[in-house]
């Protein structure tokens, strides 16, 4: 009897459906694709560092003219750091990784890319095409750290990730034809907001507590 209601615990765990992410009040990123359109819901309340930090990159413009430089069906696609031509574009210091703020890498979340360093994360960013808890912050490591929630465009992530990819030179699963970013708009956020704060300094309230290029594979989120 114990056993068999054991059983049908699991299988009742199993079956229950993914949970459903929140949308953050807040700004809202536009980011025009050469596949189309991706509306991100940004949030500044549980993210303020990685948030002001992808808002100060957009604003410069950074994201123009980049690429989605790694895409892997049923995990994610990752960009924001790299041209065309697979050349990293120069990045501000990196910052302070926001993962302990409970926002989990949910199918749909943008989440800050980095090294094996925790507080590396610079430009580069991933949103996931399916949910992946081994990238939240706990006993797995130190997590990525979730900043915002695909709101409109979840279609064009979906066509993005089933692209055709192949490997050039130290760089693995690079869409064959290029998935250009042609520029990132934030509406809803003022100036005085996007200030990142580095790596190692304080959080700006006492809030409790998917990479950089590609030739270093440690330097990505790992399915």
């Amino acid at each position: 009897m114990i056993l068999l209601t054991a059983a049908l615990l699991v299988a009742q765990a199993a079956a229950s459906p993914s949970p459903r992410p929140s949308v953050p009040p807040g700004p809202v990123a536009t980011v025009e694709t050469s596949l189309g359109r991706i509306r991100i819901a940004l949030d500044q309340e549980k993210a303020p560092i990685s948030v002001a930090n992808f808002v100060k990159y957009a604003r410069a413009g950074h994201y123009s003219g980049t690429v989605f430089h790694r895409v892997i069906p049923g995990f994610m696609i990752q960009g924001g750091g790299m041209t065309a031509e697979l050349k990293e574009k120069p990045t501000s210091p990196p910052i302070r990784n926001e993962a302990r703020n409970g926002v989990r890498n949910l199918r749909g979340s943008i989440a800050m890319a980095r090294t094996n360093d925790p507080n590396s994360a610079t430009a580069q960013f991933f949103i996931s095409v399916k949910d992946n808890p081994s990238l939240d912050f706990g006993i797995q490591g130190a997590g990525y750290a979730v900043f915002g929630q695909v709101i409109d465009g979840m279609d064009v992530v979906d066509k993005i990730v089933a692209v055709p990819t192949k490997t050039a030179g130290p760089y693995q699963n690079v869409p064959v034809t290029p998935v250009v970013i042609k520029s990132v708009r934030v509406e809803g956020m003022g100036a005085a907001a996007a200030k990142p704060a580095a790596a190692g300094a304080a959080s700006p309230s006492p809030r409790p507590a998917p990479r950089r290029a590609a030739p270093r594979p440690k330097a990505s989120p790992k399915p």
